[in-house]
């Protein structure tokens, strides 16, 4: 469960810290007060995206941190594959939100994205206004209906489902094959073109261009290499005034004077291994000067050579580099097309047989489905009678279609609530408060279930009032003895089922502010009052007094 929600700098939060209960976990307060700044935080600390905007005006980053505590889960092996500290437990995940990007951090250590989803998907289930509009797609129906039935066919779904991948891989391949067998003549003449021009300049490496024009900048420029070179040795090592003469000079006096102290031997020492590398370069500088010949053919060699590199650059990518790279595509699909009738022929016989295995598993699991959508169906209106929907009459169908990632049915929620109404889909006949309280009927069915830790509801009771908002806390509570709830209502008999109430108030003074305020004795009185009559007054004092039974 979620043992503590801290933010720091989001939105109108400067700092807050708000530890929930076990059980159900209730937040009130004004419309407009920033109730769901709270919920929408904890979404935020699993989300994939944030938006930069949730920063506090004027501060550099915005902070959400949840503590978990772990009761039902061994996550031993997956938190040391992603080399993260297992503290038992405990689960410390931090959000950081900068203008720049966003950083997560699970007990310190920085994670990515795909390891949150893992945690969300062990700890929390939220159901906001957003998730409703998904609940009433069909294509979300048929992952409800997996999911309440996956101990019977679960495995063979995910079977079915790689199967399908690999079948679908076979076809892209398929339709490959096709088009390079379509080519003309003409093109394909092309295309063996292309390959012998490339191949018959025989690119010695990725970098031949470069060396060449290297050693053409030398050819080009021999002579004044030569007589820079030569200059430069008979400097160092000519007969009268040379370097190496004044510095011969210069070591006997230095040795001289080292004889006399001592201290100027390690200069000494330096002075000679001076004059030794001084010989080393002079004798390269003659080595160089005395080969190095300004060799016409060579260069013309190179000239042409460099000439037929940048056509095939010009023609083929631009780079040494990519011209192979373009052999080795060009090679590659002179392969597939040679060989594409034989492989057309293997790959359509291969495909036909997986397409048959994949039809008989789908149509073992449409049987499935339609043994466990009766069982669900009868399951969700018993719930809806007992929410006040008495005439409700529920059914899932499970039509075929063609074969699809999730097998061969097309699965739809209908919903009648009025007798004298066929089954229509449920987004075309549910009123809000219908929607509600169905898709409560089927968290409630999971609820026993599931191992989820946390469930959330963003004003679940919307559209609903009097002896449905009775029925709706019941099974709320009813709820809370298997999850942590943390929800969000405006229905004073809902709030008074809480275990712990959360006020919400958004303060005016310099800025606009959000507090939270944790709800006890008199003054969870009043806002109970306040929930029920809009004001509080004598009435609605004692009508709040009377739900928690003081």
């Amino acid at each position: 469960m979620i043992k503590q929600l801290r933010i720091k700098d989001y939105i109108l939060i400067d700092e807050l810290t708000a530890n929930f209960d076990n059980g159900l976990n209730v937040i009130t307060g004004e419309t407009g007060a920033g109730k769901s700044i709270l919920i929408n935080a904890i979404d935020i600390a699993f989300a994939p995206r944030v938006s930069k905007e949730v920063i506090k005006h004027d501060k550099e980053k915005a902070v959400v941190e949840l503590v978990i505590e772990n009761t039902k889960h061994d996550l031993t092996s997956l938190f040391e594959e992603n080399g993260i500290d297992y503290l038992g437990s405990e689960i410390v995940l931090t959000k950081e939100i900068t203008p720049n990007g966003v950083r997560a951090r699970v007990n310190g250590t920085l994670v990515n994205q795909e390891f949150i989803k893992q945690l969300k998907n062990y700890f929390l289930d939220i159901h906001s206004q957003h998730q409703t509009y998904a609940f009433m797609q069909p294509k979300y129906h048929i992952n409800l209906l997996d999911n309440y039935a996956k101990e019977s066919y679960g495995k063979r779904l995910e079977e079915y489902k790689e199967k399908f991948k690999e079948y679908r891989l076979l076809q892209s391949q398929l339709e490959n094959l096709k088009t390079a067998s379509d080519m003309t003549e003409n093109q394909l003449e092309f295309l063996k073109f292309q390959i012998d021009e490339i191949d018959s300049a025989n690119i010695q490496n990725p970098t031949e261009d470069e060396d060449l024009n290297n050693e053409l900048e030398v050819l080009e420029n021999a002579e004044k290499l030569k007589e820079l070179t030569g200059s430069a040795y008979w400097a160092i090592n000519g007969d009268d005034g040379s370097i190496m003469e004044a510095l011969s000079k210069i070591k006997q006096n230095v040795s001289k004077a080292s004889s006399m102290d001592k201290n100027l031997e390690e200069t000494e020492t330096d002075l000679i291994d001076a004059i030794e590398r001084l010989k080393d370069a002079a004798s390269a500088l003659r080595d160089y000067s005395q080969n190095l010949d300004n060799d016409t053919e060579r260069l013309n060699e190179i000239q042409e050579r460099l000439f037929l590199l940048d056509k095939l650059k010009r023609k083929y990518g631009g780079t040494l580099e990519a011209v192979m790279e373009t052999f080795e595509n060009l090679s590659k699909e002179l392969s597939a097309i040679e060989f594409s009738t034989q492989n057309i022929d293997e790959l359509e016989a291969k495909i036909t047989q997986m397409q048959k295995e994949l039809e008989h598993s789908a149509d073992e699991i449409s049987e499935c489905r339609k043994n466990y959508s009766k069982v669900l169906s009868v399951l969700i209106e018993e719930k809806l009678e007992k929410l006040e929907l008495p005439k409700a009459r529920f059914n899932i169908s499970v039509e075929p279609k063609e074969l699809s990632p999730d097998g061969a049915d097309e699965v739809e929620f209908l919903i009648s609530t009025n007798v004298s109404e066929d089954l229509k889909p449920l987004a075309k006949v549910a009123s809000g408060g219908e929607i509600s309280r169905v898709m409560l009927a089927i968290k409630s069915i999971f609820a026993q279930s599931d191992d989820i830790n946390t469930v959330i509801f963003d004003e679940i009771d919307t559209g609903i009032s009097g002896k449905a908002s009775q029925s709706v806390a019941d099974e709320i509570a009813e709820l809370s003895k298997y999850h942590q709830i943390i929800l969000i209502t405006h229905q004073p008999i809902i709030a008074s089922r809480a275990d712990k109430h959360f006020y919400v108030r958004k303060s005016q003074s310099d800025e606009t502010k959000v507090e939270v305020y944790v709800l006890t004795g008199e003054n969870r009185v009043k806002a109970l009052a306040e929930l029920a009559g809009g004001e509080i007054n004598e009435q609605s004092i004692e009508f709040a007094k009377s739900l928690i039974n003081i």
